[in-house]
């Protein structure tokens, strides 16, 4: 009974050393090299109606410097400063959540999270998705730049059916590069992204278009990432 206790421990220390070891060893490669596909999009390609998957890489120099801002002052004003995580946000979501359990659920959800998730993990609400995806967003914090976060996450986030990226977007929604898209473009664009496959910034809502000018509005106030 001790031998099978010494080598099922010693199976779980090598265990272990081998998923710390292939993640880090992921994401540290990832600072470095573009993020082509993700898990997220090969499961949409089985859950859309068309097999359709629209990518293009850029770096985030090859982007509107209005794109940031909008997905901050949209998503996570905080970006810029926080290590991850908005605690106040969480708490607030809770609390919505507790007294007002009819209507949808409120996410505090960060861009580096998103990130995490997007880039390494699958879609859903299990603790153990909670969890890695927790995991992740250390790691990335820990070894990317708040800059490179961005990037990733510009490039890999959903914002239509099939669509990934600024770079797809701004091609199949408004003809022209990502580098060319305006202000209201950009804030249009993010206010789609609570829901991408419902929202669309070609075809926006009036609630689409509500929610553009208040983004418009917001990113005056929020804090530009340092180069």
């Amino acid at each position: 009974m001790k031998k099978l206790l010494n080598k099922a421990r010693k199976i779980a220390q090598w265990g272990l050393a081998l998923f710390f070891g292939t993640t880090i060893l992921s994401v540290v490669v990832l600072k470095f090299l573009p993020v082509y596909y993700t898990p997220l999009m090969f499961i949409r390609l089985f859950q859309l109606d068309e097999m359709k998957l629209k990518h293009t890489w850029v770096s985030l120099d090859e982007m509107s410097p209005s794109m940031p801002l909008a997905v901050m002052a949209s998503e996570d004003a905080k970006f810029p400063d926080h290590w991850g995580f908005d605690f106040e946000a969480i708490q607030y979501a809770a609390k919505r959540n507790k007294e007002h359990p009819e209507k949808n659920k409120l996410g505090a959800s960060t861009i580096s999270q998103q990130t995490a998730k997007n880039v390494f993990l699958w879609p859903g609400r299990s603790w153990v998705r909670k969890g890695l995806e927790a995991y992740f967003t250390i790691l990335i914090e820990v070894f990317w730049s708040k800059e490179r976060i961005m990037e990733v996450y510009l490039n890999s986030i959903e914002m239509g059916p099939g669509i990934y990226g600024v770079q797809a977007v701004a091609e199949e929604h408004f003809g022209c590069d990502a580098k060319d898209l305006t202000r209201n473009q950009c804030a249009l664009i993010a206010a789609t992204l609570p829901n991408p496959r419902r929202f669309s910034s070609k075809e926006p809502s009036r609630y689409v278009k509500k929610r553009q000018r208040q983004i418009r509005a917001n990113m005056r106030y929020v804090k530009p990432l340092e180069k």
